[in-house]
């Protein structure tokens, strides 16, 4: 039951990030909101995984990434279940919008930001607690350990005003083009990390 939830939770991060890559090319908000919260989910399963066969020696570290995970959860269902609900339904004030719209880069795109910023501290962790027992382990835990770098530009870009263009709709392109490079970056992990759990069960 353990490795089967686990690979299941990889299963869905792989095809949410590869779903959510799809959306953001044909321009599907809703789309892509709605996948952003199945990825925490999955992510949650996979990280457990991590945690349950980790040795002892390794169990801070795992322990660490699993609940680093949570807070990556919490943070990003609540961006984005506000954009599917408060922010799509409902006519917002312009100060609202600005706070609460993602596309505008207003409060909730910061705790966005956050979120994955914990999300990469969680993968570098896990990726601490990986025993890799042949080389498609080996590139799981060598991707999740870099990947805890995401956590540098995720907390410190916010606070330098760099997205404040996108409250005025400014932003251009270039936030597009930095998810599908992340989306090719991460996609592999939720597909290691299937084969990873297939092979230990």
């Amino acid at each position: 039951m353990n490795r089967l939830i686990s690979r299941i939770g990889a299963a869905v991060v792989a095809a949410t990030v590869f779903l959510f890559a799809v959306c953001m090319i044909v321009d599907f908000l809703f789309g892509s909101y709605l996948v952003c919260m199945l990825l925490p989910i999955g992510y949650i399963m996979m990280a457990a995984g991590f945690q349950q066969e980790c040795g002892e020696e390794r169990r801070v570290a795992a322990n660490v990434g699993l609940i680093f995970a949570a807070v990556y959860a919490a943070l990003i269902l609540l961006v984005y279940f506000a954009q599917t609900t408060s922010v799509r339904l409902e006519n917002l004030s312009d100060q609202a919008s600005r706070i609460l719209n993602y596309q505008r880069g207003g409060l909730l795109f910061n705790y966005d930001l956050l979120g994955y910023g914990m999300m990469a501290l969680s993968t570098f962790f896990l990726g601490l607690s990986i025993r890799p027992e042949c080389k498609a382990d080996s590139w799981l835990k060598g991707l999740m350990l870099l990947h805890g770098i995401f956590f540098i530009g995720c907390f410190v870009m916010p606070m330098t005003g760099a997205f404040t263009a996108m409250a005025d709709g400014a932003a251009g392109n270039g936030g597009t083009i930095a998810l599908l490079f992340w989306c090719a970056y991460f996609l592999p992990i939720g597909v290691l990390a299937y084969r990873h759990f297939g092979n230990r069960g």
